[in-house]
């Protein structure tokens, strides 16, 4: 009974895994890139895999690790998924099973690296190899995610500001104005500020209407293949920006394809299930044609450069991976390279971000005074020709 048991969980895992992708993947930038908006925050996770992983591999038996954690922890939500894990192994039932009823919790990658681990018997190990996996990500998307504060903080003030002027102050202006000039025409660049803040006033819905059909458009977009593979190549080909997201894209192969196959994840297998953790559909789909020169019978490496989407340090580094039987820690040293290229990147990235925005700032509160400042300098010039 025990084969077509876990024949059924492996069913439910790839159904609800698809409709899960199919519902969130795609729609959310930091969702894909950086694993944001889940329903257990990604540090809240990491750390449930580092206590089970040290406590198992100190020799505790895994239904009484959970029952310690379950006891410790306080969300009432993740405290009925570790309940339902402990009754799922209190019944006799894999790990990995109860872990596959939850895909918005535990990922197919979390799931078959346990699987793998109870196949082995050396659960405890690839649990810990796990949290190591988890806790490299967290450490490289707080890094990026710190990075990204200051431009949106800048961004919010610069809406605000604006909005602030055009609803506020700019329509006092103008009534200053109509009563100094007295039907003389407004300088043009005073006209296109005073038009634009009437327009903000009085057709406001027009304005939120616009924001959220364009806010709807790309969400649609995302949610279509070709939508969200059209939005994910833009992000590549932004600047700066899109050559970080590629290395993130990389690092994240590379750590997650070592890591499984270290853990005796077969080959093709850990390839899938790379391809959709990914973060990038461009890349996703490359990988998939890489998969398929796989299963034909081709190495790793050639199928990988002609992808066009790795470097060749990359597919260089994969090739004698496989001639020298070491691919799992070639993958690793790959990945640690790219970490460290992305800290650089997030580093040379705020680096510049940061004056730009001062400047964007700069430029648009200042062409906001200079307009309104314009028809007073020309009122004074001609009460001083006068």
């Amino acid at each position: 009974m025990a084969p077509s048991k876990i024949t059924e969980i492996d069913l439910e895992n790839e159904q609800m895994t698809q409709e899960y992708i199919l519902k969130n993947g795609g729609s959310n930038f930091l969702e894909k890139w950086f694993g944001w908006n889940r329903s257990i925050p990604p540090h809240k996770l990491a750390l449930f895999t580092r206590q089970i992983a040290t406590m198992t591999h100190s020799g505790m038996p895994l239904l009484r690790a959970l029952e310690i954690l379950l006891r410790q922890e306080k969300s009432k939500f993740f405290k009925k998924v570790i309940t339902n894990l402990a009754d799922n192994v209190r019944g006799g039932n894999p790990f990995s099973g109860g872990m596959a009823r939850y895909p918005g919790i535990f990922d197919t990658l979390m799931v078959n690296m346990v699987r793998a681990g109870e196949a082995s018997g050396e659960l405890d190990r690839i649990l810990l190899r796990l949290a190591h996996y988890q806790e490299k990500n967290l450490n490289t998307r707080k890094k990026i995610t710190a990075a990204l504060y200051y431009p949106l903080i800048v961004l919010v003030a610069v809406g605000v500001i604006i909005s602030l002027l055009l609803l506020f102050v700019i329509p006092n202006f103008q009534t200053v104005f109509d009563g100094l000039l007295r039907g003389a025409p407004l300088p043009r660049l005073t006209q296109l500020v005073i038009d634009s803040s009437q327009f903000a006033k009085e057709r406001w819905w027009v304005v939120l209407s616009v924001i959220a059909i364009v806010w709807g458009i790309f969400r649609w977009l995302s949610r279509t293949r070709r939508g969200a593979l059209f939005i994910d190549r833009l992000y590549l080909a932004l600047p700066k920006i899109g050559d970080l997201l590629r290395k993130v894209s990389i690092a994240r192969f590379a750590r997650t394809f070592g890591t499984l196959l270290s853990s005796g994840v077969p080959l093709l297998q850990a390839l899938e299930i790379t391809r959709q953790v990914v973060g990038n559909r461009h890349i996703m789909v490359s990988l998939e044609s890489v998969a398929l020169q796989v299963r034909d019978g081709e190495g790793l490496a050639e199928p990988l450069r002609r992808s066009g989407v790795f470097p060749d340090l990359v597919t260089g580094l994969v090739e004698v991976g496989e001639e020298t039987g070491q691919l799992a820690p070639m993958l690793n040293r790959v990945a640690d390279s790219y970490d460290e290229d992305v800290d650089h990147a997030v580093a040379a990235l705020t680096a510049l971000v940061e004056p730009l925005m001062i400047i964007f700032l700069a430029l648009i509160v200042g062409a906001l005074v200079i307009a309104l400042f314009l028809p007073i300098i020309e009122i004074l010039q001609n009460l001083s020709g006068s």
